[in-house]
């Protein structure tokens, strides 16, 4: 049976690479969610891939909500815990807050937890000490490893490039190698890393730490190498009947 890979009726700009790669590699390309069939893989948001993935039986493997928490503070470089957005509505402190997974709160500093949108009080969240990120990377993780990276913001603004080509590239690989090597058991196979370099203004030092952890099924690629990006996504979201036994409990069905 030949595999295909399923991208949105709108295509991104992350979109537009895959499907020229996986056409380079002969992967026939489909667009939308009319007559599927086969063993497919899919890249899309989680609307759109959650219905493709229920047409094809595929898994999508999405990292565990709380990996971030269960990091060690040296990874980190600031408290977080998981919560939920009534309890985080108590807060009287500014914190970044996001959601583990959904996108329906934005993501970003809130002044106190009064400034929270009106969401169900127990919709989950990250809620985390501010921290200051100079440069922030992506890294697309296969079996463990740094399979692509791209640098994709400095000093918060969008300024993406391909990471082989960034003075940071060993110092990203150095820590990312680290971190994968004694943190990967909440991750699944396929997975999206960020990562960037902390400034700490009080004590005038600057730490790489992590950033977050997200699907690789829906991840932009900025300037990683489409060719090896793709690896990432066709293992991220594939067939059920192909899935590692190490990556059953990452399968956003079951998750």
């Amino acid at each position: 049976m030949t595999d295909f890979l399923v991208l949105p009726p709108r295509l991104d700009a992350t979109a537009r690479l895959l499907a020229a790669a996986a056409r380079r590699r002969g992967l026939p390309v489909a667009q939308g969610r009319h007559e599927l069939r086969g063993a497919g893989h899919v890249y899309g948001g989680p609307v759109f891939a959650g219905e493709v993935a229920a047409a094809l039986d595929l898994a999508l493997l999405e990292p565990a909500d709380d990996w971030l928490v269960t990091l060690p503070y040296r990874y980190t470089c600031r408290d977080i815990v998981m919560s939920t957005v009534g309890d985080a509505r108590w807060t009287r402190t500014p914190a970044f807050v996001k959601q583990p997974r959904d996108k329906d709160l934005p993501a970003t500093v809130y002044a106190d937890g009064s400034r929270l949108p009106a969401l169900a009080a127990d919709t989950p969240v990250l809620v985390s000490g501010i921290v200051s990120f100079l440069v922030e990377y992506r890294l697309f993780v296969l079996d463990g490893v740094v399979h692509a990276g791209s640098r994709y913001a400095t000093h918060g603004r969008l300024d993406p490039a391909p990471l082989d080509g960034c003075r940071d590239r060993d110092a990203v690989l150095e820590f990312a190698g680290g971190l994968l090597g004694a943190c990967a058991g909440g991750l699944p196979s396929a997975v999206v890393v960020d990562v960037g370099l902390a400034s700490d203004a009080d004590r005038g030092e600057e730490r790489w730490a992590v950033v977050e952890a997200n699907m690789g099924w829906f991840s932009s690629g900025y300037a990683a190498d489409p060719d090896r990006v793709l690896d990432v996504v066709l293992r991220a979201a594939g067939p059920r009947d192909r899935l590692l036994p190490r990556d059953a409990p990452f399968d956003r069905a079951v998750s």
